[in-house]
């Protein structure tokens, strides 16, 4: 009875030491999410949520790990190929229909956000009961929907931050800082859940994601209420409502030369991801025996991603366009290194600097989007520039599959220097063409601009001058016509403006 006493005791005493740690670990949270102004704006909340939701994401990955996503290390390369190829669907579907959906509801993002959470609650509870008894039918097509909604809640995310962004944080910060919480989370629930699932089941491990995922639409329902966009009218001039896919490939040429140079960073990390792996199974990369070498590998993409979050959460004032040229440039040179100097080192330097460069080009892309792109195409956008990520690097993983067939290793990272390189060249080509363009309309502007206001004395002009007003400039439009902008003070005018959907951004 004394040792039940004594047992019962400790273990009460452990239990509120736990209770008062995960208490402590979770106010040391809340002040980071809620720091800078980001509590009273809702950035805060909305960074928890996104960790939530990053780790409901992992306890899935980590239930049908044996299931349907085995890592596709030793498997025939053909079988990688059809791996690669079923990745691309969730995009393909995001792509030209989940994204206008979104910006159709624009005023109710908030209930949007808690419907994918809720549908990927109840998916998971189906894929609970249908692992133990093994239906392929019911699993796969429910884990395709699961990574559909889940990449429709990040569509959707991506397109309210700058409606919660404080004043004080930058979009690229505010956009790292979500990142980060999200790979902590992850990080937490992968290993939990593998042990969940080595010890109860699969099935368990589910059970419990659907309850997060309840629990998280929940809080997306109470997100603050500017989170949600006003419906504004969307008309032309002549009271037309715009073509919503023109307006969505004019993106602009500064959030094209961003998507472009992202493109080519996300194309090379899928090469070197199943190049790397093919070459370290076929024993053509010098070093330890192929398990070491592979974790070493997969141990530098962490490490790189994570640096590319926090070096992007410490750049404040930094232009994104400048970001993400220079990611580019940093994987050019660093590969250039590797193929002179080919060994193992050189290997895991470039795959450090492939994970970091996706990861800050990725978040300083998500901030020009947000900035440059108005709300009414925001989520298609965004829908859009995910699906040409993915299938960037979806063909960047196949011609690694191809290239390791009868390549060496300093020959394919030789292929993909010269793709960088180019790439670089070509968008530094265009961002000085464009440049020039404007300086030379700044100086036609400047040279066709009316005198300075006559000295007293001076005749006026006569009543019947036809000549535009002092202020006001006339252009052709692309159908012909003449388009007068005037440029005087209309206080109605000013009022005319967008009102602010946050109120304290």
């Amino acid at each position: 009875m004394r040792a039940g006493r004594s047992t019962g005791r400790a273990t009460a005493r452990a239990g509120r030491g736990a209770a008062s740690g995960t208490q402590r670990v979770g106010k040391a949270a809340r002040r980071l999410t809620h720091a800078q102004g980001a509590g009273r704006t809702g950035l805060g909340q909305l960074i928890e949520l996104t960790a939530a939701h990053s780790a409901g994401d992992a306890l899935v990955t980590a239930a049908l790990a044996g299931t349907l996503f085995k890592l596709p290390v030793n498997e025939a390369r053909g079988q990688v190929a059809l791996y690669l190829l079923i990745t691309m669907i969730p995009f393909v579907v995001v792509a030209p229909f989940v994204g206008p959906v979104l910006d159709r509801f624009r005023s109710g993002r908030r209930f949007v956000m808690a419907g994918t959470l809720f549908g990927r609650g109840l998916l998971c509870f189906a894929m609970a009961a249908a692992v133990v008894p093994g239906d392929v039918f019911t699993i796969f097509p429910a884990a395709l929907a699961v990574l559909v909604l889940s990449k429709a809640y990040n569509v959707s995310r991506a397109a309210i931050m700058p409606n919660v962004l404080p004043a004080d944080i930058a979009l690229v910060t505010a956009n790292a800082r979500v990142a980060l919480f999200a790979l902590v989370a992850a990080g937490v629930a992968v290993p939990v859940g593998a042990g969940v699932s080595a010890w109860l089941g699969a099935e368990w491990v589910l059970r419990g994601a659907t309850v997060l995922f309840l629990l998280q639409g929940v809080l997306a329902v109470r997100l603050p209420r500017h989170v949600d966009s006003p419906d504004l009218e969307e008309l032309e001039e002549g009271g037309r409502r715009p073509h919503r896919w023109r307006t969505l490939l004019n993106v602009g040429p500064v959030v094209a030369e961003a998507m472009k140079a992202n493109v080519a960073i996300r194309l090379y990390s899928g090469f070197l991801l199943f190049y790397l792996l093919f070459l370290v199974q076929d024993g053509k990369l010098p070093g330890f025996a192929p398990t070491v070498t592979i974790g070493a590998l997969a141990v530098a993409a962490g490490v790189g991603g994570l640096t590319g979050t926090v070096v992007a959460s410490w750049v404040r004032s930094r232009s994104p366009q400048l970001i993400v040229l220079s990611t580019l440039a940093l994987s050019a040179v660093t590969t250039v290194v590797a193929v002179v100097v080919f060994n193992l080192w050189t290997v895991v330097a470039v795959a450090l600097v492939s994970a970091f460069a996706q990861g800050l080009g990725k978040l300083a892309l998500d901030a020009i989007v947000q900035r440059e792109i108005g709300e009414e195409v925001r989520s298609s956008t965004f829908g859009v520039v995910e699906a040409f990520l993915q299938i960037a690097w979806v063909l960047g993983g196949l011609a690694g599959l191809l290239l390791s067939l009868f390549a060496s290793g300093p020959a394919g990272l030789a292929v993909m220097a010269a793709v960088l390189g180019g790439s670089l060249g070509w968008l530094l080509v265009r961002r000085r063409g464009r440049v020039q363009a404007r300086d030379a309309r700044v100086e036609a502007a400047r040279a066709g601009a009316p005198d300075a206001p006559d000295a007293p004395g001076t005749p006026a002009a006569p009543a019947d001058d036809r000549s535009p007003a002092p202020r006001e400039r006339r252009r052709p439009d692309a159908a012909g016509t003449t388009t007068a902008v005037v440029r005087r003070e209309d206080p109605a005018a000013e009022k005319r403006t967008k009102p602010l959907t946050n109120p304290h951004g």
